[in-house]
């Protein structure tokens, strides 16, 4: 009788607790859905279109993003107006780190809200990591040419270029060719854009150097050997160049993207003559690749991110930092693409290379196990 007594005297409370349990558990659960959803989806329509996907990113109010120096492609401008249109803060971690560097940055942060969201990558160190990828089409996805795309969507291709040699024309002579980078009045002036094993600016630097030597897109080996040949002369400058190098002069001559010595002519106009040259005969041109990370902590933020980056708005601001976004052809025929910015990408004479995947892969392999022997 007393049990029963003291059963009847408990039910509102426990009713009460009950029901906010039940409440709170439905709220946990209804949000860990949500974030599962936004996870796993594939495009705008699975969050019911564009407006729904906005509304979901907002939700989260941050994004992630590493590796994206301001003076890269632009890229100071492109998180501007990401910030600016949404009201989603963007977290820029790392900016001078190399693609290897996402991957581990990644690999390190999983589980955790500093993870990046999204990836910015190198071919070849994105082909070696597409286990982390979530796959994702944007609204613009017909438009970009299916060899520059997974067709599932796991990466694609977002803005390319071609390599070029930069040089401070006070310190140095123009230089027209890449052999002109063996001459005396170079000692202890070229730099190339990192660790060609792990950067793709710098191994496709190294490729530039291999065609210009007699190489091709199935044989990095000249490439080598130019390098090599750079480091016994005293010419190479093992120097990692950002834009502070630069503007002080210790890197007087870089080998880096076309759209990344245009930016520094443009920033550094009446402090130093910066110049650039797309080698002839040795123009190699690549894409980089767009990737979210399947583990990302704001999934609806790094959707809505790629939809911004593949619009026309975001293709005109990678086309304003001088890089080609990968929309270019069909924005131009749309009439939607930023002619003055067209007009102002740098001359490149002759047929481009532009290497597959399986070269890529296979000059890569050989550049790891050879690079450091070469140049030490």
């Amino acid at each position: 009788m007393g049990r029963l007594d003291h059963d009847t005297a408990l039910p509102k409370a426990c009713r009460l607790l009950a029901a906010v349990a039940t409440l709170a558990l439905l709220a946990a659960t209804g949000a860990t859905a949500e974030a599962a959803d936004a996870k796993t989806a594939t495009s705008a329509a699975d969050f019911g279109g564009m407006d729904g996907l906005v509304a979901a990113a907002k939700q989260e109010g941050e994004l992630n993003v590493i590796a994206l120096p301001p003076d890269w492609a632009n890229y100071g401008t492109m998180i501007e107006t990401f910030q600016s249109k949404y009201g989603i803060k963007v977290n820029s971690a790392q900016p001078d780190a190399s693609s290897q560097d996402e991957i581990n940055a990644a690999n390190q942060l999983r589980g955790q809200a500093r993870a990046p969201d999204v990836f910015d990558l190198g071919a070849n160190v994105a082909l070696r990591n597409t286990h982390l990828f979530a796959p994702y089409k944007v609204a613009t996805w017909n438009d970009i040419p299916e060899p520059l795309k997974d067709p599932n969507g796991t990466w694609v291709n977002d803005y390319g270029g071609y390599m070029s040699v930069g040089y401070d024309a006070d310190r140095v002579p123009a230089i027209t060719s890449v052999a002109d980078l063996m001459k005396p009045e170079f000692k202890g002036k070229v730099a190339l854009n990192g660790n060609p094993t792990q950067a793709s600016a710098g191994f496709h630097g190294v490729m530039m150097a291999a065609i210009a030597n007699g190489g091709s897109a199935d044989n990095i080996e000249p490439g080598l050997e130019f390098f090599r040949k750079l480091k016994e002369t005293g010419n190479f400058l093992p120097v990692d160049p950002t834009p502070a190098t630069i503007a002080s002069g210790e890197t007087p001559v870089v080998i880096d993207w076309e759209y990344l010595n245009v930016a520094q002519s443009k920033q550094l106009e009446g402090q130093i003559d910066w110049k650039l040259v797309v080698p002839e005969g040795a123009a190699v041109g690549a894409y980089y690749v767009q990737a979210i990370n399947k583990d990302a902590p704001h999934p609806a933020a790094a959707r809505l991110w790629q939809e911004f980056l593949y619009s026309d708005e975001g293709q005109n601001i990678w086309l304003r930092g001088f890089a080609r976004p990968v929309r270019l052809d069909a924005m131009v025929k749309a009439g939607t693409v930023d002619k003055d910015a067209v007009a102002a990408l740098p001359e490149a004479k002759g047929t481009p290379v532009y290497l597959t995947q399986e070269q890529i892969n296979t000059q890569q392999k050989l550049l790891i196990e050879r690079w450091d022997e070469a140049v030490q």
